[in-house]
């Protein structure tokens, strides 16, 4: 018998056709004609799906041991093929959506052999079938598989089933025909996912993650795991599923939010405030999920939410420093600081604030999602869009930068492209030698230690550098920037390697050298995320030749290593918890030292996922040329002044 369950197991978890006497040799025939294993091995198909559909009617009645073996064999099937009709045909949601319901309210059932496990896969199942058939969205809806879900989400069992429940409900919600069905939940549903997005960091931290590895509930340990590793993979695998489980009701608002429901409920200050730090980290970087700021960027596509983040000054600073980031998210927040500007109402509100960030992207390349023009003439368009009020008129900006930034896109954009057209040949050959010669006198004064000299002949290099110089262009801005980092300048720094990279294509072959300083300028801001992205950029920019045909680095740098491992500890999912439990337990410095040296794992972990091999023996990842670099930079930035020349194998710091 045991062997017929094998071989119908194998067969569930393969495909759905039956499988065959010889699949399964001369072993005697289970004498059980309910299981549901023996009727996937039925040979005739019409008779076939009349046995399985009277199994799923009869399977939530029984008190079988096995029904846990169904349900995972069935997950299996639903994920490999969750655009197969079958099983939903002959009313596999009707007997998930009893299942879900009694292990929720039948306590002394649920505590029955491996009972436990029930719920969890039902929802899991009804979550996969539902996400690409709107027809199977309508019939687990109607087959009653809501109240269940809802009762999993809000929390009557624990996290682990509350991940995938938010999971199902959100992919019945991206269909029109499942959507009015959870309408009728709409506050009710909106609350709950603002509230898990908020807090389950908390929760899983506090109720797996913080546990002692005994002290875990062994069912949560068996699904995070699957039997497979020890603590520091349960921990691994804790930390995806947490960032999973507040990504996908940030998808699940995303959803109401897109169909303009539940907005008063989203709009509030505190949400939209603790929205911006909801990152999810580099563990769930492929979700679907749009994220929170795919979210913000919905709630920018309609007037009450253009109004409430208009007015929070922190989403507008977490759109800026994400457009100006190697972040997938970057085109996301770009949309999202456009749709600001279009609206009159919120329009000089964000220019004020943005306008100094988006004159770093007027020359981006690339295209955004859903628009096949360039995102940098865009950004133009939408910057000076009424330009003429601020020239012209009595219009100004409160911040001077800003205004600063308006006049020099009209500039750069406008002004000089009309002068350079008109420009003889003479004249741009002279600006072609003074643009060389003020790029060496920029060098000569770095290597001297004259930082800001240098900074000023860049200035004037830039301001005579003709707008098809592009490469000048990218190594003078990249090197202005490094003069700002040294003057502990981060935000100048930002701006110049930004308008580098756009220069050298961000998204094809970014600038390495630029990467690398406006990590370095992120990470003096305290901007984690940021830095972290850009020097994740950096090293896959070096592994891979910075540009075409250039050889392949084949080791990271010392100075990235040690940026990685800081980034990573500072972005950990979990390190602002620690921080909470500590003040509320009043505990010393002894636990504070666990937690950093999990998130230090944590970290190390994470590298690994990214395939950047993060050791801890740093000293012998560094070179000699690296050490003498690295020692000479940071006497530039003590502010001692050579008074030669620097060797010719140090000049890498400048181009």
């Amino acid at each position: 018998m045991e062997a017929d369950h094998r071989a119908g197991a194998a067969a569930l978890n393969k495909t759905s056709k039956p499988v065959t006497d010889d699949d399964h040799g001369n072993d005697p025939p289970c004498k059980n004609r309910s299981c549901f294993f023996c009727v996937m091995n039925e040979p005739d198909p019409s008779l076939r799906r009349a046995r399985i559909a009277a199994c799923f009617k009869q399977i939530p009645l029984d008190d079988d041991p096995q029904t846990v073996l169904v349900l995972s064999g069935l997950w299996n099937v639903a994920m490999a093929q969750p655009d197969n009709q079958e099983f939903p045909s002959l009313g596999l949601f009707d007997c998930l959506a009893r299942l879900i319901l009694r292990g929720v309210h039948d306590k002394e059932w649920l505590r029955r052999d491996q009972n436990v496990y029930v719920p969890y896969y039902a929802a899991h199942v009804v979550g996969s079938y539902v996400m690409n058939k709107a027809r199977l969205a309508e019939k687990a809806v109607k087959s009653g598989v809501v109240p269940g879900l809802m009762e999993l989400m809000r929390g009557k069992m624990s996290w682990v089933e509350q991940r995938v429940a938010v999971r199902a409900l959100g992919h019945l919600a991206s269909h029109d025909e499942a959507f009015e069905a959870l309408f009728e939940f709409e506050r009710e549903i909106v609350g709950l996912a603002m509230e898990i997005a908020c807090n389950c960091l908390e929760v899983v931290y506090d109720e797996f993650i913080s546990v002692s590895r005994g002290g875990r509930e062994r069912y949560h340990v068996d699904l995070v795991t699957r039997g497979i590793g020890g603590k520091e993979t349960e921990d691994a695998r804790a930390e995806e599923w947490a960032s999973q489980l507040q990504c996908w009701s940030l998808y699940l608002l995303n959803c109401f939010a897109s169909k303009s429901k539940g907005l008063d409920v989203m709009c509030k200050r505190e949400f939209l405030r603790r929205l911006c730090g909801m990152w999810g980290g580099l563990a769930n970087r492929h979700s679907s999920s749009p994220g929170a700021i795919g979210l913000i960027r919905t709630l920018c596509q309609s007037k009450i939410g253009r109004s409430s983040i208009a007015s929070s000054r922190q989403v507008i600073e977490c759109l800026c420093n994400l457009s100006r980031s190697s972040d997938d998210c970057q085109y996301t927040a770009i949309d999202g600081l456009l749709l600001l500007l279009r609206d009159p109402d919120t329009r000089h509100r964000v220019l004020d604030m943005s306008a100094a960030v988006l004159a770093d992207l007027v020359e981006l390349d690339g295209c955004s999602r859903g628009e096949g023009k360039r995102v940098g003439e865009r950004i133009t368009r939408a910057v000076l869009q009424d330009y003429h009020k601020f020239k012209y008129g009595d219009s100004k900006l409160e911040s001077e930068r800003s205004q600063r930034a308006l006049e020099e896109t009209w500039d750069l954009k406008v002004a000089r492209r009309r002068r350079e057209r008109l420009m003889p040949e003479e004249e741009v050959g002279e600006r072609k030698a003074m643009v060389g010669a003020l790029k060496r006198e920029g060098n000569e004064s770095f290597w001297c230690g004259e930082i800001k000299k240098a900074a000023v002949a860049y200035t004037r290099a830039l301001d005579l550098c003709l707008l098809k110089m592009r490469k000048q262009r990218i190594v003078i801005h990249s090197n202005r920037a490094q003069c700002h980092l040294l003057m502990r300048d981060p935000e100048k720094a930002i701006s110049d390697a930004t308008r580098a990279l756009c220069l050298s294509g961000a998204a094809a072959r970014p600038h390495g050298k630029s990467l690398w300083r406006r990590s370095q300028a992120y990470d003096m801001r305290g901007l984690g995320r940021e830095s972290l992205m850009d020097c994740l950029t950096f090293i896959q920019v070096r592994m891979g030749g910075e540009r075409p045909g250039t050889p392949a680095k084949n080791r990271i740098p010392y100075y990235a290593t040690r940026m990685l491992n800081k980034q990573m500890n500072a972005t950990w999912l979990f390190a602002r918890v620690p921080s909470k439990q500590m003040r509320r337990s009043g505990t010393g410095t002894g636990t504070g030292t666990k937690k950093k040296k999990a998130a230090t794992c944590r970290s190390e972990h994470q590298a690994g996922k990214c395939g950047v091999k993060s050791d801890r023996a740093d000293d012998m990842l560094m070179t000699d040329e690296d050490k003498l670099r690295w020692s000479r930079r940071r006497k530039l930035e003590g502010g001692v002044r050579t008074k030669h020349r620097a060797p010719a194998k140090d000049r890498g710091l400048l181009m």
